[in-house]
């Protein structure tokens, strides 16, 4: 159950009803009016635009169109309170036991309180971390995956068809660079001493076991031969094996894609001409000379015909090359042929995740994808920022095995899954992230991730004294909505309540805008208004969630924080977090 979706409906039905019995326009296009919770809890519950909304098309003012709404909605039965405010908002204060009965609601639901089925079964392709198969992930690329992985599930709750997927870059001349490195470390394995790793090349001591796996497969096959006799087939073994070592780090962190997608068969199958024969047949494709960059010229800019794409036409600053100077093909023509590939498989709409560095791709790829569709496509795409990795408010050391970066697996090893999921949500995606080892070690509310799961056991650790203190009290969930909930009157109780109810909403919205980080938000401060009335009753017996002598007002609590840990554990899942039931 949505409450604020069902009063949006209730207000929508009013104004309909208005327009029939000629109080108020025909057809009125009420697809802008938004029912939420005032900014200021003392404003009210809920609070909607729809008279401002109305204004225009009714030619009336608004505070008007207040005051006729306003008399309906307090006939219905949900409301206790409606005051007309500013320049037309209409705020509403819900009967206290319609907050309480949604107890019941929650403990019934169970985890499944705040699903829905808005997607309406849309396929959605998800596209997170796609990192080089050139080494193991790092703590940057931690994040994006992180954020890819819960923007999935979350889309998933409310009803998307959704697909993870990975864009292996191994068509690259990192791929390259690649073989050349692991066949260094396959003659090391026979027995050659390699001093020093030439520039250029990847140091890290994660190829040692690539090049012992390829000296136990091949022998000394490729030793003393030519590069040209052994890089295709070195080159395949690498990226298999740094792809196992990707999936691997992944898998620490619980995130496990539907697909893996190759660029290189795209250049195998032909995908990429494809692709552009698509765009010259819509006549998007001509020979021409761009402008030179703004600002310092790069030392290999010259001024030449390209064959260009008319990006400009769908939003772009300026077209785009599809072709190198010596033939090849454009990093941004695969991704042409990538994009288009998806749009073939039904995804109309496309979620990429990528690094911050890469915020001038953006347009290019999104105006391709709008062209090839006739805009019937869209592409999302969510740059995530750099992590400072810190302890004790200083930079952290590098890690020895990677080579120059700290991995994903360090971090992970050093404070557990469950950490790094939720500190990676704790900010928007395009925010700067700082993750101190020492501050998400603390057990205190300076750690969120420690507070939100100790609000979590605490609530257990309440049910199990109450069987304690009253002979094995039945704190089934059958029994607890049973419980007297009216008697939840408390303003800090009512409090706690009206932010658990808003789950739903919270939900959808973070569903819609793509951003899973409002689920760690409203998790923290559901948990701060926990804690903070367990600290209330500490200096007021009555309040206590356990009140010896008086068993019905316990069930009631126990039920109400019994819904809330349903609340709690429902949005650590959406995170990829295990709730923990001790500390």
């Amino acid at each position: 159950m949505n409450i604020f979706k069902d009063f949006q409906n209730n207000i929508k039905e009013i104004i309909t009803k208005l327009s029939e019995e000629g109080t108020l326009e025909r057809d009125l296009d009420l697809a802008n009016i938004t029912v939420e919770p005032p900014r200021d809890p003392s404003h009210g519950d809920v609070a909607t635009n729809a008279a401002m909304v109305l204004a225009k098309q009714t030619k009336m003012k608004p505070r008007d169109i207040a005051e006729i709404i306003g008399v309906k909605i307090r006939a219905l039965d949900s409301v206790s309170e409606v005051e007309i405010a500013g320049p037309g908002f209409i705020n509403v204060r819900f009967c206290s036991s319609l907050i309480q009965k949604e107890v019941i609601a929650i403990i019934e639901a169970g985890l499944d309180y705040g699903r829905s089925t808005i997607g309406g079964g849309e396929m959605v392709n998800v596209e997170y971390v796609s990192v080089n198969p050139t080494g193991p992930l790092h703590v940057g690329h931690c994040r994006g995956a992180v954020f890819g992985d819960a923007l999935s599930t979350l889309l998933d709750h409310v009803g998307f068809a959704v697909t993870r997927e990975y864009y292996i870059n191994d068509a690259g001349g990192q791929i390259d660079v690649l073989a050349r490195s692991a066949y260094l470390r396959y003659l090391e394995a026979l027995g050659e001493v390699i001093d020093e790793i030439p520039e250029g090349l990847y140091p890290g001591e994660y190829l040692i076991p690539v090049g012992n796996a390829l000296a136990e497969k091949y022998g000394d096959k490729w030793k003393n031969k030519p590069e040209s006799e052994w890089l295709i087939d070195i080159r395949d073994f690498a990226t298999d094996k740094m792809m196992d070592l990707i999936r691997e780090d992944l898998d620490v962190l619980g995130i496990h894609h539907d697909v893996f997608f190759s660029e290189l068969s795209l250049h195998k199958n032909g995908d990429i001409q494809k692709g552009l024969e698509r765009l010259e047949q819509k006549g998007l494709i001509y020979q021409g000379v761009l402008e030179p960059p703004k600002g310092k010229l790069p030392d290999d800019w010259e001024v030449r015909p390209q064959t260009l794409f008319k990006s400009t036409e769908f939003g772009d600053d300026v077209d785009r090359a599809l072709k190198k100077s010596d033939g090849s093909w454009t990093y941004f023509a695969a991704d042409v042929a990538y994009h288009s590939n998806k749009y073939d498989r039904g995804f109309k709409k496309q979620i990429d995740v990528w690094g911050a560095d890469h915020g001038g791709y953006v347009k290019r790829v999104q105006s391709v994808l709008k062209a090839l569709s006739d805009g019937n496509a869209e592409l999302d795409v969510r740059l995530c920022q750099m992590v400072k990795l810190l302890r004790d408010g200083k930079p952290a050391k590098m890690s020895k095995r990677s080579g120059n970066f700290i991995t994903l697996r360090d971090v992970v090893d050093e404070v557990g899954k469950d950490v790094v999921r939720f500190i990676m949500l704790t900010r928007k995606n395009d925010a700067a992230l700082e993750f101190d080892f020492s501050r998400v070690s603390e057990q205190s509310k300076d750690n969120p991730v420690f507070y939100v799961q100790y609000a979590h056991a605490r609530v257990h650790s309440v049910l199990k004294k109450a069987q304690a203190a009253f002979n094995n009290i039945d704190v089934s969930e059958a029994s607890l909505i049973k419980a007297p909930l009216s008697l939840l009157n408390d303003e800090s109780e009512l409090m706690l309540l009206k932010t658990m109810i808003n789950w739903p909403r919270i939900v959808q919205s973070a569903a819609l805008a793509h951003e899973p980080h409002r689920i760690s938000y409203y998790l923290f401060d559901l948990a701060s208004q926990f804690h903070a009335l367990w600290n209330k009753g500490n200096d007021r017996v009555d309040l206590r969630f356990i009140i010896e002598d008086n068993e019905q007002i316990t069930l009631a609590r126990l039920a109400m924080i019994k819904a809330f840990s349903i609340i709690i554990a429902a949005g650590l899942n959406l995170l990829g977090v295990e709730p923990l039931n001790e500390m």
